[in-house]
């Protein structure tokens, strides 16, 4: 592919140059006199030099520096050549050269001047246009018809095993049977067992998708191509089913070996939908990927592994049985998944004894591996910064708040009014919370702006949730009321500020869910009212619904209780508990942060203590968890 485009460059420059050869040439001569108005000029001494290039052509260059031709006798017919060159010299003429040319090589020479270019541009032409209407053929135009599949080996791209990935331990099981296939498929032929000749990947992005085929590969210890599903759309059609030939034909020439295809639905949407300029060109590269899988036999050693995160868009013949017919779900890793996970990545990472991985499991609910990736890496950088030897604790807990709320913004100007609201604020969701049943445990409560909110707090459960019992909601809104509550009763109804906005929208997205989603309502019953088709706040109410007006209002009035339930239940727990609720709060303002522990001690008398190198902070031993946010702080999802 380099050496033709090495010869094109080499063609194009010489046709440039021997353009401008000619034209300096062309430009140079002022065309042709006879050889009577050279004698002429001779005699008047105008002529400074003659060159005799042929047998009779003379090319006379002037004083003025204009040059022209003209024929004159033949001076090779004289008994001694030199004669007309004496001749010449005596008339008057200073120089008289010989240019030793024969004839049949001028008349070589003028067919080559004067066609050379025309061939050139011919048959580069040709060149292009014949490579374009092959589809790009196996180099293509240009060579977009070469596929753009890496091969990674062990020695290229690093040797990845089972043990480096973390999580996701159901998936791994099950492509086992793939890496026994590669390493000894006869165990398999001899029963007249059939390897799936592809295994689809789906999960959301950042689960390692990508690092489980390679680690496929490295325990089979066999060669792995990769490629993006876009690298196989070009703009000319055909292009992309000629890059589907040309890498299969590389993996036929490796085999046994694995071919990856990330983000597959690039190339494997539905055909027959959309009307793009590309659709064409997508629907062939599919098509060409479909007759290559079905072109395996049961001794090629292939593996086809593809990933995506949006298998509903995918075409159905891709996922016959036949071509992949293997799903493999790649979740979001639990916590003990997460612990694995952080282990991997804490191997390279020199941490202090105060780090827990389980706990630090504990507190990242929701995070995929490259989260956690992206974690570790922030909790080390922190720790650099802040010219450590160790990657401690507190670098892991800042680092967890950078990663889900923003770097802290300790630059942002504050009133002291504006400090004290948002400290009474969030004391007010910290008593709430310690006092309702079934809410979490508290990790931490700040008045340190991060990001969009000004403080937050911060709760870590002991488990992962996979669902949330009736007590649990009732506690979530209660305490997300809390911050409303508390300025309400300290400051008064008018000095309320918009700090409360997310509060309210996450209680009433809670609200909603319980009557027309989870049955949890006692007027309404166990009915789902939410339709996907609609676009309003509440889902299922409102224009277009095929719900009554009568329903609708009981709908609205049982959100309406709940979020004013919720209110009332926050209001009642800061009045019982208010001398806890204003100590903490003065605390935060001195503090600024402050540990559940601490928070703990605290309303037993106890004041918190701050370590000498600790600039004010609190030391924190876990990470939090689902972020309970202050004024102007981002929603949080019910």
């Amino acid at each position: 592919m380099q050496n033709r485009n090495a010869i094109i460059w080499v063609l194009i420059i010489s046709l440039v140059f021997l353009m401008f050869s000619m034209t300096q040439s062309e430009s140079t001569n002022s065309g042709e006199i006879t050889y009577t108005e050279l004698q002429e000029s001779i005699e008047r001494g105008e002529v400074s030099e003659i060159v005799i290039e042929d047998t009779n052509t003379l090319k006379v260059i002037m004083n003025t520096g204009r040059r022209v031709t003209t024929t004159g006798p033949d001076y090779r017919a004289a008994e001694n050549p030199d004669t007309f060159r004496n001749q010449l010299i005596e008339s008057g003429v200073p120089v008289v050269n010989y240019k030793n040319a024969s004839r049949s090589g001028s008349m070589i020479g003028t067919i080559l001047i004067n066609f050379l270019p025309l061939l050139l541009i011919i048959g580069i032409y040709l060149f292009v246009m014949r490579n374009m209407q092959n589809g790009g053929g196996k180099g293509g135009a240009m060579g977009f018809g070469k596929s753009r599949a890496k091969m990674l080996t062990e020695e290229s791209g690093g040797r990845k095993s089972f043990d480096d990935v973390a999580g996701v331990e159901s998936a791994k099981q099950d492509l086992q049977e793939v890496v026994e296939f590669l390493q000894d498929p006869t165990k398999f032929q001899r029963l007249g067992a059939k390897i799936p000749k592809g295994a689809l990947l789906i999960g959301p992005p950042g689960t390692g998708k990508t690092l489980l085929a390679r680690a496929v590969a490295g325990e089979a210890g066999v060669p792995f191509f990769t490629i993006s599903g876009s690298d196989f759309v070009e703009m000319f059609v055909g292009v992309g089913a000629s890059r589907v030939r040309d890498m299969f034909e590389q993996a036929k020439k490796n085999a046994p070996c694995i071919i990856f295809i990330d983000e597959i639905d690039a190339v494997g949407r539905h055909r027959g939908v959309g009307t793009s300029g590309g659709h064409e060109e997508r629907e062939q590269t599919l098509n060409q990927l479909l007759v290559e899988m079905d072109g395996f036999d049961g001794t090629s050693g292939i593996i086809l592994i593809a990933a995506t995160n949006r298998p509903d868009v995918l075409d159905k013949a891709l996922l016959r049985p036949g071509r992949f017919d293997r799903q493999i779900e790649v979740p979001l890793p639990d916590v003990q998944g997460r612990e694995k996970i952080l282990d991997v990545h804490m191997r390279d990472v020199p941490v202090g004894k105060d780090v827990d991985s389980s706990i630090v499991a504990r507190g990242t609910p929701g995070f995929s591996g490259a989260d956690l990736a992206n974690l570790v890496n922030e909790a080390a950088l922190l720790a650099a910064r802040r010219n450590k030897r160790k990657v401690t604790a507190r670098e892991f807990d800042d680092a967890r708040d950078k990663v889900l709320m923003g770097a802290e913004r300790r630059s942002l100007s504050m009133t002291e009014e504006e400090k004290a609201i948002t400290a009474y604020h969030e004391a007010g969701h910290a008593v709430v919370g310690l006092n309702m049943a079934g809410s979490m445990p508290i990790h931490k409560a700040t008045i340190i702006p991060r990001g969009r909110a000004l403080g937050m707090v911060q709760y870590l459960p002991e488990r992962d949730q996979i669902s949330q019992s009736r007590q649990e909601m009732i506690a979530r809104m209660a305490m997300a009321m809390g911050g409303r509550a508390a300025e309400e009763l300290h400051f008064g109804y008018d000095n309320v500020t918009s700090g409360a906005s997310s509060d309210i929208e996450q209680v009433t997205r809670i609200a909603t869910a319980m009557v027309t989603e989870w049955g949890l309502s006692d007027e309404i019953g166990p009915i789902a009212y939410k339709q996907q088709d609609q676009n309003s706040f509440m889902p299922g109410i409102g224009r277009g619904s095929a719900i009554s007006p009568e329903t609708a209002s009981k709908i609205e009035n049982e959100i309406r209780n709940l979020v004013t339930d919720a209110h009332e239940t926050a209001l009642s727990i800061l009045k019982k508990k208010k001398k806890n609720w204003y100590a903490l709060a003065e605390a935060l303002l001195e503090y600024e942060t402050l540990t559940g522990e601490e928070i703990a001690n605290l309303f037993e008398g106890i004041e918190p203590k701050r370590p000498s190198n600790s600039g004010g902070k609190p030391r924190l031993s876990a990470l939090p968890t689902t972020p309970k946010k202050g004024p102007s702080s981002d929603p949080s999802p019910a």
